[in-house]
C-alpha cells in the first residue's frame, strides 16, 4: 500500500513516497521516491522571526509540485508537517492558510513533542537492543528531539532548540545546551547502558563517511574524529573534493556537535543510522490511522 508525507523542515523539504507491507503483524515501510529541496525556510525565521516572501514563492512552488506528484502517484493518503522553523515563524498562520486555498494542501505545523512522536514511529527496525534503554536523537535544522524508551515502551521525550541551520547562524542561546544537558541527567541511572539510534540525513551521511557501513553504526571515537576532520575542511573542499552537497557541506559540522555533545553527556559508546525520519514516521502514523479505520 502506498502511502506520502511531506515534511516541511527548517533546512530542506522533503516528499516520500513508501510501500508499506507487513512482517509478522510488523509494519515495513519501503521507500519508493523520496525529492528533497534545500529551500532553508529557517535562515529567514532564525534572523527575522518570520519566512521571507522570495523563501515563501519557492515554497509554494515545490508544494505545488509535490501536489502534482501525489495526484499521479495517486497513494492511500497522504500528509503534510511542518517543524521547527515553520512554528517559530510569525507569518505561519497566513502561510498554512495560503497553502491551503491555493493548493489543497492542509499542512500540521507540529510542536516539537508531537515531532519526537512522530519520528519514533518510525522506529521499529530491527537492531541489535544490547540494553533494555534506547535513546533516539533526531537533529534538524531548527531543533534537536530526544526520545527514550525503555524495554520498548516510550519513557520520555524533549526537544530543544539546537538545529543545524540555527547554529550556522549563531541564533542558538546558551542555556538550550544547559537544558538538554540537565534533561539528560535524568537517565544518568542508565549512562553507559543506552542503546542509541540517530535520525536525520547528517547522521546517515557521516556514518557513511566515518562509520561502519556493515551495520550503519558509528563509535563515539569515530564521530569525534568526523567532527575535527570535517571541521578542518574548507567549506569548498567539502563540495568540490568529498562531492557533499552544498545544502549538506555547510550543515554536517554543526550536526556532529549536537551529536557529540549528547553522547557525550549520556555516555553514549555507539549511534546507529537506521536511515529514517520524520517523514518515515508520518507514513506508519497514516498506516496505523488506516488499520484502525480513523
Amino acid at each position: 500500500m502506498l502511502f506520502a508525507s511531506i515534511d516541511i523542515g527548517s533546512n530542506a523539504v522533503r516528499l516520500l513516497f513508501a510501500n508499506v507491507y507487513e512482517n509478522n503483524n510488523i509494519p515495513n515501510a519501503a521507500k519508493a521516491t523520496l525529492m528533497r529541496i534545500p529551500l532553508r525556510l529557517g535562515e529567514d525565521v532564525f534572523k527575522s522571526g518570520k519566512i521571507s516572501d522570495i523563501r515563501l514563492e519557492k515554497l509554494i512552488k515545490t508544494l505545488k509540485a509535490f501536489k502534482l506528484l501525489i495526484e499521479v502517484y495517486n497513494p492511500i493518503d497522504y500528509e503534510a508537517c511542518a517543524t521547527s522553523a515553520m512554528r517559530e515563524a510569525s507569518n505561519k498562520d497566513e502561510i498554512v492558510e495560503r497553502i491551503l486555498n491555493e493548493i489543497g494542501m492542509q499542512v500540521n505545523v507540529v510542536d516539537g513533542m508531537e515531532e519526537a512522536n512522530i519520528i519514533r514511529s518510525a522506529n521499529n527496525m530491527d537492531f541489535n537492543n544490547e540494553y533494555t534503554t534506547t535513546m533516539y536523537i533526531d537533529v534538524g535544522g531548527g531543533s534537536t528531539e530526544v526520545s527514550v524508551l525503555k524495554n520498548h515502551k516510550f519513557n520520555k521525550s524533549n526537544s530543544f532548540n539546537l538545529g543545524t541551520v540555527r547554529l550556522l547562524n549563531k541564533k542558538v542561546e546558551d542555556h538550550e545546551w544547559d537544558d538538554m544537558h540537565e534533561w539528560l541527567k535524568g537517565f544518568r541511572s542508565d549512562f553507559g547502558r543506552i542503546n542509541c539510534v540517530g535520525t536525520g540525513g547528517n547522521i546517515n551521511r557521516l556514518v557513511k563517511l566515518y562509520g561502519n557501513a556493515t551495520d550503519n553504526s558509528m563509535t563515539f571515537t569515530q564521530l569525534r574524529y568526523a567532527y575535527k576532520t570535517l571541521k578542518g575542511i574548507p567549506l569548498k573542499d567539502r563540495i568540490e573534493k568529498m562531492g557533499l552537497r552544498p545544502d549538506r557541506a555547510d550543515v554536517i559540522v554543526p550536526a556532529a556537535k549536537i551529536y557529540l555533545e549528547i553522547m557525550k553527556a549520556a555516555n553514549l559508546e555507539t549511534i546507529i543510522a537506521p536511515r529514517v525520519g520524520l517523514a518515515d514516521g508520518l507514513i506508519y502514523k497514516m498506516y496505523d490511522k488506516y488499520k484502525k479505520g480513523i
